[in-house]
């Protein structure tokens, strides 16, 4: 079964777990357009969450032939791809005393906030970013699923947007839309770091294909040619105490023999079950919350927010890279 954290919210009993799903909605453009394949039982003891899948590779392709020939056989290729659903969330603890004493502004309320906003800021760094070899407790990620296929991009070549230029608008644009050219269908977001994204903004604006739409929480969606343009945001390290973009600026590479300074890449996805989506155990999409019960005895309360979740990609060209674009 398909469903999103929209359609998800609706059928939950529990006022808390509605609340939940609403925070993390707002918390996330790409958490409330996503699709979930709620499919996902665990396996013998309860030991494993793996979601298998197909992949398609390469398409069929069409010919013409003469008369009395024979077409030359051809098939479209699929491979076996998986991906863990992973567990992530994080926990609080609050002395009842503070909890009395907290006033207006809701001690245990304004920790949950927090803690989902920080499970959200996680999963947009795995989506992007996850690597399952390197980190048994991550899902792979984007920057993983793509590398090596025909739709990452831009490997051999930089892309030049550190000069906007009325003169040079429609030059950088064609250089979008040929990355985009090579995807199935038009993408329905493009995924980078703020710097980034406001560069494009700034070439759609000044082509005069810059839109602005609206989301059902009142935020404002902007776009390009239709496609929406999201800011992955900002990745807080608990463990080094340091924040850095989502999607990796700054990064020096060796282009085309040369070594350049100042790049990142842009993403882009189209989601639905039969291109980008997420994946969640059997029956919800996986969120969970719990609030302190400051009514029975002990001085520290703890509250907790879950989420159970993967991602997969069922065609290749469902998504994609642009790889080496210089923003400094």
């Amino acid at each position: 079964m398909a469903l999103t954290l929209a359609e998800a919210q609706v059928t939950m009993q529990d006022p808390l777990l509605q609340t939940t799903y609403d925070e993390f909605r707002r918390a996330s453009f790409l958490l409330d357009q996503l699709t979930f394949d709620d499919a996902v039982s665990p396996g013998t003891g309860g030991s494993t969450l793996t979601y298998g899948y197909t992949r398609l590779k390469e398409p069929s392709v069409a010919q013409t032939r003469a008369i009395n020939s024979e077409y030359t056989a051809t098939k479209a290729i699929r491979e076996k791809a998986s991906t863990e659903l992973k567990i992530f969330g994080g926990a609080f603890e609050i002395d009842r005393v503070i909890q009395d004493n907290s006033g207006q502004l809701n001690e245990a309320a304004f920790q949950m906030e927090q803690q989902i906003k920080a499970a959200t800021n996680y999963f947009h760094y795995q989506v992007i970013n996850g690597d399952a070899t390197s980190n048994t407790l991550e899902f792979d990620g984007l920057d993983t699923i793509l590398t090596g296929t025909s739709t990452e991009l831009g490997v051999n070549k930089v892309t030049d947007l550190t000069a906007i230029t009325d003169a040079n608008k429609f030059m950088l644009l064609e250089e979008l839309d040929n990355f985009l050219s090579e995807l199935d269908g038009k993408p329905s977001m493009l995924m980078g770091n703020t710097k980034l994204i406001n560069r494009i903004k700034a070439i759609a604006r000044l082509a005069g294909y810059k839109t602005e739409s609206e989301d059902a929480f009142g935020r404002k969606v902007d776009a390009y040619d239709g496609i929406a343009l999201v800011d992955m945001g900002l990745f807080y390290n608990g463990t080094t105490k340091t924040t850095q973009d989502v999607v990796k600026g700054g990064l020096t590479r060796t282009v085309g023999g040369a070594s350049t300074t100042g790049l990142t890449d842009l993403f882009a996805i189209s989601l639905g079950l039969d291109g980008f989506h997420g994946v969640s155990p059997k029956g919800g999409a996986g969120i969970r919350s719990y609030l302190p019960n400051f009514n029975t005895p002990g001085a520290v309360k703890k509250g907790e927010v879950e989420m159970v979740a993967g991602v997969a990609l069922k065609q290749t060209r469902k998504a994609g890279v642009l790889r080496n674009i210089k923003i400094a």
